[in-house]
Formats: C-alpha cells, structure tokens, sequence
C-alpha cells in the first residue's frame, strides 16, 4: 500500500511528510483492517508533522478522521458485530486501558494509558490501517464519505467543547476560530437554539458562519454584539483567552478545545476572572461523546463543508491547512 510518513517533524513547508510503500498492516487481537476511503485532514495532524506535540511513533502516518469498509477482522474481533465490506469510522482515540480510576468513571479521555490514531499508530493517510473493534464507529448510510470524514475527530471534539461549556437553554454562544471543528459544532448549538457569535479572522469562515446561521460574525479580537453565555476557543492561539474571557457575561465558562495552544498571557483578575468566570480545557473525547454526536449530526443534518485533495497531495493540504486557504474541512481521497 501507499502511505505518508513524518520522516522528521518540521515546518510543512520543509517537507517532513515523505511518501512510502509499506505491507498492508495485519489487524491485531480485536483489530479490524480497514480499507481507507477518506481521511480528514484535522489541525491535530498538523501539529503531529510539525513537532507541535512530541513524537510518539518514529515515522507515524498521520490521520484520525477515517472512513473505510472492514477488509478483514482480526483474532478476537466480534464477527457478529463486524464483518468485511461495513462501513467504519476511525477517530482519534484508539485505545484506553478500561481498568483505570478514570475509566471506571466513565471519564476514559483522562486514561493515562490513552494511545491515539496517527499519533501512537499508524493513522489514514494510507490506503489501509488498523481499528481495535472496541473503538470503530458505525456510520449512516446515506452521508458520502467525504462529507463524513470530518465529523470523526473535528465534529466529536467540537461537541465534546460544546458539553465542557455548560451552556444554557437558549444561551449565548461564541466561537473564536471557525475551522473544521467549529463548523461543526455551531450547528449542533444552532439546532440546540443557541444563538452563535463568531469570532475569526478568516473574512471566508465569517461567510460561513453566517450563511450556517449564525448570528453575528466578526474578527477574532472583535467584542460579540452581546455578553456571552459561554465561549470555545478553537484557534490555537493562548493571546485570545483573555480577550475571550472578557466578552463572556457573569458566570461564563471558556472552553480551549484544541489540543496544543500558544502560552496564554498574564490574566486580569477582575476583568478576566472575576464574577465565577471559568476556564476549562477538553481532552481528546469519551465513546460516548463519539456516538452522541453522530446521532445528533444525523438527526439535525449536520454536515461538513468540504474541499476534497487527493491522498497524493497530501502535503498541499496540510500548508493549505496552515495558510488558512481554506473554510470548512480539507477530506484526503484515495487517487492510487
């Protein structure tokens, strides 16, 4: 098979992804092989192929928005639940140890023993890759994979922000950065009747915003046209927390969704904190968060605004990523 390799984490534009032909992996105990359809291209990659977060993997393939069809099932994987030619989503959390206090309370996303795909293994930017079966998502029938792909990490992780916020019925909600995940996520707050306040520097993501409904949209310093109930931090910039923090009403909450985050300035007490201001971070995602989603995308339509690059061009979509070229999601197709 074709896969991508970070050969060296570095800059995009150094070129640290390199192309390789490998053996197609063999599904493990409780694994499941799948064969790669479209695969997301998420910020998290980026920060995998740049050094943004530390290796893991010598020579990872990047990728955790996966959708494929099972091509084999590994020794130990239910047969009754999957067989070769489902369809199967794969998203960021791979594995967890299932004993630890965290686990046993339903809190699997703290596991200290977490491993991640295309961080800890090998992810989609591949024709193939593997699935312990535990953790393979059934996906609905009548969404195309690309228009899937990006609900596997950046809808998952935009709702799991979403429920870290506590946002009241009918609340006021801002988003700062408005990318593959908070896209997503305003559309589940908008058919949950939040009304949404986007924040961005990007004049084509605030287009979106306000053609998905949004209420307002302006640039990420910008002050909200009303206090907010609730804030998500999606850009990974730590110099908007406080300007965040700022905008949110008596007893707000932030939310910092992304996984790597710029430092974040001195804090002004009184005008950042005071007031049962909160701040709190989201770690990776739970199953459940990951099935709750799905239904809800499925019942209220949510849906990704895509731009498809072939598998071969991976690289180009990762700086596009980068740059900013792009509203929405960028999905990898397979051109091989």
């Amino acid at each position: 098979m074709r896969a991508w390799v970070v050969t060296r984490p570095g800059p995009v534009e150094e070129e640290p992804l390199r192309l390789v032909e490998r053996p197609v992996p063999a599904p493990g105990e409780g694994e499941l092989l799948v064969r790669v359809r479209a695969c997301g291209v998420c910020r998290t990659d980026l920060h995998v192929t740049e050094g943004d977060l530390p290796e893991h993997r010598p020579e990872v393939t990047p990728g955790h928005e996966v959708v494929g069809e099972v091509a084999a099932t590994g020794p130990g994987a239910d047969a009754d639940a999957w067989a070769p030619g489902d369809r199967v989503g794969v998203a960021w959390l791979r594995d967890t140890d299932g004993t630890c206090r965290f686990c046993l309370r339903g809190d699997e996303n703290l596991c200290p023993a977490s491993r991640y795909t295309g961080w800890d293994a090998d992810g989609g930017y591949a024709q193939y890759t593997t699935v312990p079966a535990a953790f393979a998502y059934r996906l609905p029938p009548d969404v195309d994979d690309v228009a899937l792909a990006p609900l596997l990490c950046a809808g998952i992780i935009g709702y799991r922000a979403l429920l870290r916020t506590s946002l009241p019925p009918g609340g006021r909600l801002g988003l700062y950065g408005f990318g593959g995940s908070a896209h997503l996520c305003a559309q589940v707050a908008l058919a949950q009747g939040a009304t949404v306040h986007v924040l961005t520097r990007d004049e084509a993501a605030r287009r979106l915003a306000l053609a998905l409904g949004c209420a307002s949209a302006g640039g990420a310093r910008d002050r909200p046209p009303e206090p907010l109930d609730a804030a998500i931090l999606f850009a990974p910039a730590g110099d908007l927390v406080p300007v965040a923090l700022r905008a949110l009403d008596r007893g707000g909450v932030l939310a910092v969704a992304g996984i790597h985050l710029s430092d974040v300035p001195v804090l002004h007490y009184e005008d950042e904190l005071f007031y049962e201001k909160e701040l709190r971070s989201v770690t990776s995602n739970t199953r459940r968060d990951g099935r709750e989603f799905l239904g809800i995308a499925a019942r209220h339509g949510v849906r990704a605004t895509t731009h498809p690059y072939p598998l071969s061009e991976a690289p180009r979509a990762l700086r596009d990523l980068k740059a900013g070229r792009f509203d929405g999601a960028a999905v990898l197709v397979d051109d091989f």
